[in-house]
């Protein structure tokens, strides 16, 4: 599997347009760039850069390398920023099953908040005084008026009130 960390230094050191200003811009010594973009050239088998102690270029497929590696970088910076956003607000879709008597009496009211405060999170909602079956069903919540505990299951079960 290619370290792409290897690849992100190689991006940084061509857009820096060598190794020493792109060790400045990332607070890493030259040595560790020029010493893993070496090792990315001989696992690639192919001339990256052309480097000497006066100059510095990008050879033909060392461009090409760079263009997809730059691609790669951007659509990984995307990637981040789905997660990070994801955090930042919830959002997705709860599956929840409740009792209709409970319903109205009681967690209709609390949804409709809840619904105010979340607006990215949209909620399946089963009414039904039916059993369910929260693994098959694939409900995330599952309120019940019912005395604990659960038998034989690994599901957890709270008290919400007495």
């Amino acid at each position: 599997m290619q370290d792409l960390n290897d690849l992100y230094y190689f991006v940084q050191v061509v857009d820096n347009g060598g190794f020493a200003p792109a060790g400045r811009a990332l607070g890493v010594p030259k040595s560790k760039l020029s010493r893993r973009v070496a090792i990315l050239e001989e696992r690639l088998g192919v001339r990256l850069l052309q480097r000497s102690t006066r100059r510095f270029a990008v050879t033909e497929i060392g461009r090409t390398y760079y263009e997809h590696c730059k691609a790669m970088l951007v659509e990984a910076e995307a990637a981040q920023e789905v997660i990070d956003a994801s955090r930042a607000e919830p959002r997705g879709v709860i599956r929840m099953s409740c009792p209709i008597a409970l319903l109205h009496a009681h967690v209709g009211g609390m949804l409709a908040d809840f619904m105010k405060e979340c607006p990215h999170i949209s909620i399946y909602l089963d009414a039904t005084n039916r059993r369910v079956d929260v693994v098959s069903e694939a409900i995330d919540i599952a309120i019940r008026v019912r005395p604990p505990p659960l038998q034989d299951s690994d599901l957890v079960m709270r008290v919400l009130s007495n």
